[in-house]
């Protein structure tokens, strides 16, 4: 049965959200474009300040500046709006949108409404409280399980107050315990928006449910999301508390916390707590290797190379994770030479490169504008009997890109299934990216629809340069129809999202529409950066739109006091 793409025109009817012709001051209504705003934005409870990481593999991994991430185009610019959407056969029906006065409604055929949509229903309007939300959903009659309180979390993922009532209302409807793996989610929910009380709270539940609920898996999450809001000594003072809950400060254990504190960009506390506990916690390679990481990552390379000193005074040799952080070090420096010296050493000494060790090299040449000497990483790689894994293909694919070789990189894209690796998420979403930065619709949405149909659910990611695009051209039902798809796919929006439409929005003119996505952004406990805040109103100033000025004024003080708390 087809899915139905529901009407979107339901933002400015939520609670807590103001007419977006407040906004109109001094500029003429564009068309009657007031009311496409996509329904998820309806959810603008009182949120704290969070961070837009996911959850993060172990260290090392490919560096943040091994990105597939496309470099926005000037605007083009198309009033008239007349794109629809080209995968209305797929998504169901074959209906194009008429103008820009209609949203996009009826295009496909009904679909009987789950449990997970009734709930959203409820939870996208604004709460006060976790007590209002569970107030606000008695009587509501769903079965309740572990599949549908699973969904419901990854779909408010940025929204504690739905989120938090939801769980406490379900909590109290069961006849038994949630699995540990829910409460996990919820510590990392509450720890991801910096509601670390009530992050403890939720902890110390979960201690008194019984053995096995406070696992290393839910302290590292607590440390990992202390120290991504550097509050670096709390997560080492949860780290020292660990016993109380039944678990042993072990080298796994420690290395979970170096782990974060690492990424958490302070590698000198992960230092610290080697130094203080390695004489009562053996360390491994792998606690060498994170320290590592975080010395090249943060550009001290002679202090790792006393830590690999270090590392193989207690016995253990280097190995290619080892060789590969010095590599990222010297491909962010642009040392080729350097680079081939270790790619050498690493041959003599027995320790081949991996396909992460390849696709740094290649990719760190690729942004050089070495493209030939990229392609013969692949070329060695092959002659070292290296099979290259999605990542490698991403990587090569968004260089060839990069170069103008579009041709090349859809041949590239296509052959990876015959070379037995299915394109992952940042495959597609590097295709994606592509596209939009050669203004292809059509391509782009299609890419869209194909992950989908291959079972390959997207991302953040995977929706931004698709947002860019549709903000860049004036896209306004497109966008709406994309921020529709987003919540359904559960994909939930935070501060970078918000940023990008408003920032976009600016940018093409739709002055509006860029305050409506602030107010939103605020009102659900965002605290924009000065650079957005102050472009809008600019633009504002520049329009004369003086009303819509101040009222950006009154949200920039609110999301001022939001930081401060």
């Amino acid at each position: 049965m087809a899915s139905k793409v529901k009407p979107l025109n339901v933002f400015l009817h939520c609670k807590g959200l103001k007419n977006l012709n407040m906004f109109k001051d001094g500029v003429h209504c564009v068309n009657g474009v007031y009311i496409t705003l996509c329904r998820s934005f309806c959810n603008v409870s009182e949120s704290p300040n969070t961070d837009d990481s996911s959850t993060t593999s172990e260290s090392p991994e490919l560096p943040s500046w091994v990105k597939f991430s496309e470099k926005e185009n000037p605007l083009l610019d198309d009033p008239q709006d007349e794109f629809s959407i080209p995968t209305v056969s797929f998504w169901g029906g074959n209906h194009k949108i008429q103008d820009q006065r209609t949203d996009i409604k009826s295009i496909v055929s009904d679909i009987t409404e789950t449990d997970v949509d009734r709930i959203s229903k409820i939870l996208k309007c604004q709460f006060r409280s976790p007590d209002d939300v569970m107030q606000a959903l008695k009587g509501c009659s769903v079965n309740v399980s572990d599949s549908l309180v699973g969904q419901i979390l990854k779909r408010f993922s940025y929204d504690w107050i739905p989120a938090l009532g939801f769980f406490k209302w379900a909590t109290s409807l069961m006849g038994f315990k949630f699995s540990a793996d829910l409460y996990n989610s919820l510590v990392d929910i509450l720890g991801k928006c910096r509601k670390f009380d009530i992050m403890w709270e939720v902890v110390e539940e979960m201690d008194q449910l019984g053995k096995g609920y406070v696992s290393l898996n839910t302290m590292t999450k607590v440390f990992r999301r202390l120290a991504k809001a550097q509050r670096y000594k709390d997560a080492i003072e949860a780290f020292r508390k660990i016993e109380q809950y039944g678990l042993r400060k072990d080298v796994e254990a420690m290395n979970s916390l170096m782990d974060a504190l690492v990424k958490g960009n302070s590698v000198e506390h992960a230092q610290e707590i080697y130094l203080e506990y390695k004489n009562c916690v053996v360390p491994n390679s792998h606690s060498f290797n994170i320290l590592l990481h975080g010395w090249c990552k943060s550009r001290q390379i002679d202090k790792g190379r006393d830590t690999m000193k270090d590392m193989e005074s207690h016995g253990f040799s280097p190995d290619v994770i080892s060789y590969t952080c010095f590599i990222e070090y010297y491909c962010h420096e642009k040392d080729f030479r350097k680079v081939n010296e270790i790619l050498q050493e690493m041959e003599e000494k027995g320790c081949p490169p991996n396909s992460v060790t390849y696709t740094i090299v290649m990719h760190a040449l690729g942004k050089a504008k070495e493209i030939n000497e990229a392609l013969k990483v692949h070329e060695k790689m092959k002659q070292r009997g290296c099979v290259p894994d999605c990542s490698f293909y991403s990587s090569l694919i968004y260089i060839l890109s990069k170069a103008g070789r579009l041709k090349d990189a859809r041949e590239v894209f296509d052959d990876m299934s015959k070379q037995g690796v299915s394109p992952d998420v940042v495959t597609y979403t590097t295709m994606m990216a592509t596209a939009c930065e050669h203004s292809q619709e059509d391509n782009a949405l299609n890419l869209l629809r194909e992950m989908e149909k291959n079972g390959c659910k997207p991302d953040l990611r995977t929706y931004t340069p698709l947002l860019k695009m549709c903000c860049r051209k004036k896209r306004m039902k497109v966008l709406s129809f994309l921020l529709n798809h987003m919540f359904e796919n559960d994909v939930s929006l935070e501060l970078g999202t918000y940023s990008l439409l408003v920032l976009g929005l600016c940018k093409s003119g739709k002055l509006e529409h860029a305050c409506m996505f602030y107010e939103a952004m605020v009102l659900r406990g965002f605290v924009p950066n000065d650079c957005t805040s102050d472009m809008l109103r600019k633009e504002l100033e520049k329009m004369g739109m003086e009303k819509a000025k101040a009222r950006i004024g009154e949200l920039i003080v609110q999301a001022g006091s939001q930081r401060r708390l």
